[in-house]
């Protein structure tokens, strides 16, 4: 009888430590390995489709039983739409509950400057987050929620600063303008705030005037000196007359010179008919051109022209005859590059 009682307590002993094994290794075995992958879960996306995308990635690695542990807590009627990086060591229970709960990790979101229109914004900002390009678009036509900003939409893109930001990929478009409002609100610090009331300009128009500042040169150090030019003319009453603006009035592709013709556009963005600064931003100014309206140069240049050294600088003139002059210098250097170019 002592033995058959035995035998029975060694079996019980035997399954119940099998049992007791079995549960460890499904939930409490660490499991996650030393893999930062990015696991994207979509709304739209199916359960297979994220084990797929979980076990490619090589996050876990025993993925038997973390497809049982999945199974066992029912992951796939509470699994999250979220961007996600899996620490190592973690269990299957833990990695679950990170789903389950939409623990998400951040993603860095880069707003670049050299955006020009609400749909090119969408369209960045749709393949970058888990809404689509016409979410974005909706939300960037949305009167009533850029009245609430203090914008109106010929000037609504200058709420994104170019920076790098830390949000959460599901962020919905509306709350990522409402962030981004925040961050141009600190942005326009006293201090910045103070150099653009000295100048005479609000916020809208420095963030003009930068954009039209970056589309004339990319060389930083030359920005301060154009910024100044535009500044001048402005105090002057004299027309602005920058090439930039009337392109971007055409709205056309693949134009790189302004011609007599393109001039006739009316359009408040054309600034050779119309006075002063033209509605709004013409793109998103990277910071250092809106730190250089904010500090231009203090000259009395009313004139610039490209070199004829090509190098993307540029010649400064106080009067129309040496623009001319350095107009003229750079026709030559141009044909005689065409020509050049064209004999090979």
């Amino acid at each position: 009888m002592k033995k058959a009682i035995l035998a029975i307590l060694a079996v019980l002993l035997i399954i119940t430590v099998s049992v007791a094994a079995k549960y460890y290794l499904t939930f409490y075995r660490p499991n996650s390995v030393s893999n930062k992958a990015d696991i994207y879960v979509y709304e739209s996306g199916t359960y297979d489709a994220f084990l797929d995308s979980l076990f490619k990635h090589g996050v876990v690695r025993d993925t038997r039983s973390f497809t049982r542990a999945a199974n066992k807590l029912g992951l796939a009627g509470v699994l999250k739409a979220g961007h996600y990086n899996i620490d190592p060591g973690l269990t299957n229970k833990e990695i679950i509950r990170i789903f389950a709960n939409g623990y998400q990790t951040p993603v860095d979101l880069q707003i670049n400057g050299y955006i020009r229109n609400a749909e090119s914004m969408a369209s960045y900002l749709g393949k970058r987050l888990h809404a689509d390009s016409a979410a974005f678009i909706t939300a960037l036509n949305d009167t009533e929620l850029m009245r609430s900003l203090g914008f109106k939409k010929e000037t609504y893109l200058s709420v994104f600063i170019p920076d790098t930001y830390e949000v959460w990929w599901t962020i919905s478009p509306e709350d990522l303008i409402r962030r981004m409002k925040k961050e141009y609100d600190a942005f326009w610090n006293e201090d910045r705030t103070a150099k653009a009331r000295a100048i005479g300009l609000t916020r809208d128009q420095v963030m003009t005037l930068a954009s039209i500042v970056i589309e004339e040169t990319k060389y930083e150090p030359e920005m301060p000196t154009v910024a100044g030019v535009y500044i001048n003319r402005l105090n002057k009453g004299m027309l602005l007359q920058a090439d930039p603006t009337v392109k971007f009035a055409l709205n056309t592709e693949g134009i790189t010179r302004i011609l007599n013709k393109h001039l006739e556009i009316d359009s408040p963005y054309n600034t050779y008919k119309y006075p002063g600064l033209p509605p709004g931003p013409i793109t998103i100014a990277p910071k250092s051109a809106i730190e250089a309206v904010l500090n231009y140069q203090h000259h009395n240049y009313l004139y610039f022209c490209a070199k004829d050294t090509f190098d993307g600088q540029h010649n400064f003139a106080v009067t129309y005859s040496d623009h001319l002059k350095n107009a003229r210098a750079y026709q030559r250097a141009l044909n005689a590059r065409t020509s050049s170019r064209a004999a090979l």
